[in-house]
């Protein structure tokens, strides 16, 4: 069964700056689009950001525009998620996903149903 490995999360200051990894062995990313998602303590797990596998298309979180960067790496199979400006409402533990549907143009994480293979997540923590 296929699973997501989440990779580069810990604990920085406020203003500081983590890089997040999201990986699959033995499955190509590549015809996918990625979701990021996040679940802070004592709140639903939220949407992040996403990037499509077609044409590059990515998709933000209010939240976050501005600051995270979504990319990814074909030859590596690995799909980033750039955290600048980190603030203590970021923390959460984080977690990547696959679109349900190949090929696809854009992407969106407003609904989690249209995602599968959850990793196991990657806590991030900002400190004050």
């Amino acid at each position: 069964q296929l699973q997501l490995v989440e990779s580069g999360g810990g604990l920085v200051q406020a203003g500081g700056s983590l890089r997040l990894s999201c990986t699959a062995n033995g499955f190509t990313l590549d015809y996918y689009a990625i979701g990021w998602f996040r679940q802070a303590p004592g709140k639903e797990r939220e949407g992040v950001s996403c990037i499509d596998s077609v044409g590059g298309g990515t998709n933000y979180a209010e939240s976050v525009k501005g600051r995270f960067t979504i990319s990814r790496d074909y030859a590596k199979n690995t799909v980033y998620l750039q955290m600048n400006s980190l603030r203590p409402e970021d923390t959460a533990v984080y977690y990547c996903a696959v679109d349900r549907e190949a090929s696809k143009w854009g992407c969106s994480t407003a609904s989690e149903a249209a995602f599968v293979s959850w990793g196991q997540g990657t806590q991030v923590t900002v400190s004050s």
